[in-house]
């Protein structure tokens, strides 16, 4: 494939999310796809898994762990030797993370309501709350090649949010030319938190009623953004037209159709990447991109 000019300039950068308003749409299969796809053509790629809660990029790309970063936040230790029960602490904390009932002395901290803000240990007169870090989760770093990465988020088991990890999984990649998200799916926090780093969101779906009611969610959430989006279809073939009686009826731009084909299903159960087996897919996906690029790019100039 012929390297567009751009790969040559370093003008421009980019951060693409991919995304989708449920699981099992193929957003793990487009990101490896469009990653390998750039990787092949161009060497400055950095994919994040953002999906914390059960990352699974890694599964498909094969590269050597270089790094690991503990995600931490700062909880309070309420010292009831100290405490008064007052009940500023609980006033002032708006995740109603502290519990407590004054005439019974009794009060407890509630850390996977706690957002680790602070606010309670300044609302605090009597030096009765300190604080201490709890683990989240990590952020695994691998090098794929000379100038490729893959970031993984990965949350703890048990912990509320995982809005803390991916946050420190896009700030390790903030340097980077281009950057791919592979977001979380639905669009509650986890998803805001992933597309409101992008320049632009490719939205993933599947011609059924579950992937139409998701994506026309997906879509809503975006316009509130004020994101630029485009649509991939996956699985094409497989429903009816509703998709694209709602893309066209909404001026949503379609970008491909992905066929529903068993060739597709075995090789992404096997853990490869699509995109190695079918040259002609690597062609549209670069074309997508480049589109992308020299519309939304960011210039570093």
């Amino acid at each position: 494939m012929r390297q567009p000019d751009y790969y040559m300039t370093n003008s421009k950068s980019i951060k693409i999310a991919i995304a989708s308003g449920k699981g099992g749409t193929g957003k793990t299969l487009l990101s490896t796809s469009l990653f390998y796809t750039l990787q092949q053509n161009h060497k400055r790629v950095t994919l994040v898994d953002c999906d914390a809660e059960e990352p699974n990029d890694s599964v498909f790309i094969q590269g050597k762990h270089t790094d690991t970063t503990d995600v931490t936040q700062q909880v309070p230790i309420i010292d009831e030797a100290k405490c008064t029960f007052c009940g500023k602490c609980h006033e002032y904390c708006s995740y109603k993370a502290i519990f407590i009932i004054p005439p019974s002395k009794i009060i407890k901290v509630m850390e996977d309501l706690c957002h680790g803000c602070g606010a309670c240990t300044e609302a605090c007169k009597f030096g009765a709350i300190t604080e201490k870090d709890v683990s989240l989760g990590k952020v695994n770093s691998y090098s794929v090649s000379s100038t490729s990465t893959l970031i993984e988020t990965r949350m703890r088991i048990g912990v509320y949010s995982p809005v803390s990890v991916i946050k420190k999984g896009i700030s390790q990649a903030n340097q980077n030319e281009i950057v791919l998200f592979d977001s979380p799916p639905g669009t509650s926090c986890p998803f805001i938190q992933t597309v409101s780093r992008a320049n632009y969101v490719i939205l993933i779906t599947e011609p059924t009623p579950f992937g139409l009611s998701d994506l026309r969610q997906s879509v809503e959430t975006l316009k509130t953004m004020n994101k630029p989006y485009g649509v991939i279809i996956n699985r094409a073939g497989l429903g009816d037209s509703s998709v694209q009686a709602y893309l066209k009826l909404n001026s949503i731009p379609l970008l491909m159709e992905i066929p529903f084909d068993k060739d597709i299903a075995a090789s992404y159960s096997r853990g490869e990447i699509v995109a190695k087996g079918k040259p002609e897919l690597q062609e549209k996906l670069l074309e997508i991109f480049n589109d992308i690029y020299e519309k939304y790019g960011i210039s570093n100039n």
